[in-house]
């Protein structure tokens, strides 16, 4: 090939890459913000914070019931990655950060759970759980947790990615994620950080819109591929339900009573916190329709948080509780999912009414319900 030829492919070649190359040029590198562990960068929301030398670096020191709070700071997407100290790991075992925090009521939030030892061969070591009106669902969610090995002494270096409805988090180990969250549950979707725990606090660095390969959009549910969870249902206001006192068929509602309909979320959670918050004990009816081809009977499986009365063609065909705080957890530890309890129940021909009342005890509520075949039958929004 003559010189003159080669030298016209090359000019081809890089006038080709040049808007490329300004494009590259032009797009501005996202900063990296290193967060000074200095009082006037920081909100001592509650508890005792001090700003000191730690181990040779700039620290932030909260006592038991300590929080603090970043100053102006608006974070929707990046990296953000510092180090934590459990200072009393066996009597406080949560060294937490938030993020997107709006507030105490809404926020995302991230966690170490600290003064175990084999860390790494516990499921519960790191977990995810959003905040929303007030309430942590950390018993909604039990599914958003994974072991790894954490530090009872000694610095756990932490890093998060978040993207969209994404997130990754590293800790201790910067090649392998100790856990994946492939759908972020708050309500927000920005916010401050926010540090929380009886621990020293290093090294916060924040790289905004730096998400490495992580997608924005949110992962695919698996159960939406089973269509044997009941998601539609129909669900009344709460009603204050006194300490010891129990539902019976006297309390079912009547005509007077004017209903909503709920859809179930991911993994079939009809999540009644978001709707309605937790205070008090509280309980409220949800009702469903199954039309039935003949007299059967069918299994269902039911998570459940906290209490159920359930009423089959208005008779009581199932009572249980998963109370926490009171010895009376369902597997697994007390949390809502399918594996809490499982029952039968009598089907006639044509259709019927399920009813149940469920009732809040500690942080969220709700319930996931599923059948355990469609032989027959037809679920009716």
């Amino acid at each position: 090939m003559a010189l003159s030829t080669i030298k016209k492919f090359v000019l081809a070649g890089c006038i080709a890459l040049l808007p490329a190359a300004i494009s590259l040029a032009q797009r501005k590198v996202a900063p990296v913000k290193k967060i000074p562990m200095k009082a006037e960068h920081w909100t001592v929301h509650s508890g005792k914070a001090s700003f000191e030398k730690y181990k040779n670096v700039d620290a932030i020191r909260l006592e038991a019931g300590g929080l603090v709070i970043l100053k102006d700071l608006d974070f929707t997407n990046g990296t953000f990655e510092f180090d934590a100290e459990p200072l009393d790991a066996q009597d406080s075992p949560f060294v937490t950060s938030y993020f997107r925090f709006q507030d105490r009521g809404e926020s995302e939030v991230f966690y170490l759970r600290v003064g175990r030892e084999d860390s790494h061969k516990r499921n519960d070591a790191v977990q995810y759980s959003p905040v929303i009106k007030h309430v942590n669902l950390w018993d909604l969610l039990p599914q958003y947790q994974g072991p790894s090995r954490l530090y009872n002494n000694d610095w756990n270096h932490i890093k998060i990615v978040v993207n969209g409805k994404q997130m990754r988090a590293y800790v201790n180990d910067m090649d392998r994620a100790a856990l994946e969250i492939s759908c972020l549950e708050g309500s927000v979707s920005h916010g401050t950080l926010a540090l929380e725990g009886l621990a020293a606090f290093a090294n916060l660095v924040i790289r905004p819109d730096v998400v490495e390969d992580l997608p924005a959009t949110m992962g695919p549910d698996l159960t939406n591929h089973d269509a044997n969870y009941i998601r539609k249902w129909l669900v009344t206001q709460p009603v204050e339900l006194a300490n010891g006192r129990e539902l019976s068929q006297a309390e079912l509602p009547g005509d007077q009573v004017t209903w909503e309909m709920i859809e179930a979320e991911r993994n079939g959670l009809v999540n009644l916190t978001r709707k309605f918050g937790t205070e008090e004990r509280r309980y409220v009816w949800v009702k469903t329709t199954i039309k039935s081809t003949a007299e059967l009977k069918k299994r269902v499986q039911l998570g459940f948080s906290d209490e159920v009365w359930v009423f089959v063609n208005g008779r009581m065909t199932y009572v249980d509780k998963n109370l926490y705080l009171q010895g009376m957890r369902k597997p697994p530890n007390g949390r809502c999912s399918i594996e809490n309890a499982s029952f039968d129940i009598s089907l006639t021909p044509g259709d019927n009414e399920i009813m149940i009342g469920v009732a809040n005890d500690f942080y969220g509520w709700g319930i996931i319900a599923r059948i355990d075949n469609l032989d027959g039958i037809e679920l009716l929004p």
